[in-house]
């Protein structure tokens, strides 16, 4: 005579959540959203922990999401823990960590609603201009700074974005240079043009490091001379607060990527052309309802106004 065996759900214990974050973090490309997945799946484990270690279910999430309302935090920061507490859930599942019975209620979970739009922080044309020249071009570091300035502003890219460009990306099509086939957020692969005086940056900062091959930017010691093969995304955020606090700017890695989509539009160019510049997540919607191609010819960055020194 068989047995009926019925399945128990399983009671998820700090050794095993601590593998499943581990897991849901190596599946992400980016590496701000690795520390964000990080820090907000961390602090989920800490409140589960110290709540008994329930059994994973939509209510044991619906309280968490509940404290979080009850103590301020916007519902953007607690959106993303939830994305983050899904993507758990999931892995647990197919880990055979958790029963897939408690995965629909878990996902079913709504965020709250946002009822408030950042606009951004943004620099005007003239600010644009002294925070881009503002470098001492009798130095490496600033030959150096002035070139990850002169990306971050003329072509909008990300910070992470600069930090792991290579020369292998900078390309002559169309007539004109371009940051082909970048990677950006989201995996999304797009191609970026680039302003004359961006690439003049550039370029002397790769004649005045002696660097024509890997990473553009690198870590410099005190002296200039270059003490590891990479910037990091702080590196870059670094030069742009150090470069606007001596200017009083208040301005971020982020803004420059701002400032570069508002010069362009006002200097002109299509809105549709600076969506397909700077990768944004609607980038294939759009090309597929406006039938759009990108123009390299009459690039966004063409209008931005600015130059070098």
């Amino acid at each position: 005579m068989l047995q009926t065996i019925t399945k128990q759900p399983i009671t998820i214990y700090q050794p095993g959540l601590e593998k499943i974050i581990g897991m849901v973090v190596d599946a992400l490309d980016s590496p701000a959203s690795k520390r964000i997945y990080r820090m907000s799946l961390t602090e989920f484990l800490a409140w589960y922990v110290n709540e008994g270690q329930p059994q994973l279910s939509a209510a044991v999430v619906k309280k968490y999401k509940a404290e979080l309302q009850a103590a301020g935090m916007k519902a953007a920061s607690v959106n993303i823990r939830l994305v983050a507490i899904r993507r758990l859930a999931v892995e647990a599942v197919d880990n055979a960590v958790l029963d897939e019975q408690y995965l629909s209620g878990i996902q079913r979970i709504k965020g709250m609603r946002a009822f408030v739009t950042r606009t951004g922080n943004w620099l005007s044309k003239e600010d644009a201009q002294r925070l881009i020249n503002s470098p001492d071009q009798a130095t490496i570091k600033g030959i150096r700074d002035r070139a990850v300035l002169a990306l971050l502003i003329g072509c909008g890219l990300r910070r992470t974005e600069c930090a792991t460009l290579e020369f292998r990306h900078i390309q002559y099509r169309d007539g004109r240079w371009v940051i082909l086939d970048m990677t950006g957020k989201g995996a999304k692969v797009r191609t970026v043009p680039m302003p004359a005086w961006a690439k003049a940056a550039v370029d002397k900062w790769a004649l005045s490091a002696g660097l024509s091959t890997g990473r553009i930017f690198r870590e410099l010691s005190r002296t200039g001379r270059i003490i590891r093969e990479e910037l990091t995304p702080q590196g870059i955020r670094n030069i742009v607060n150090l470069y606007g606090r001596k200017l009083s700017l208040t301005v971020a890695p982020h803004d420059c990527r701002r400032t570069c989509a508002k010069l362009a539009h006002k200097g002109g160019a299509g809105l549709e052309q600076i969506q397909l510049m700077l990768g944004h997540a609607s980038l294939m919607t759009t090309e597929r309802y406006l039938g759009v191609k990108q123009n390299l010819t009459d690039a966004p960055c063409d209008h931005l106004g600015l130059d070098l020194n």
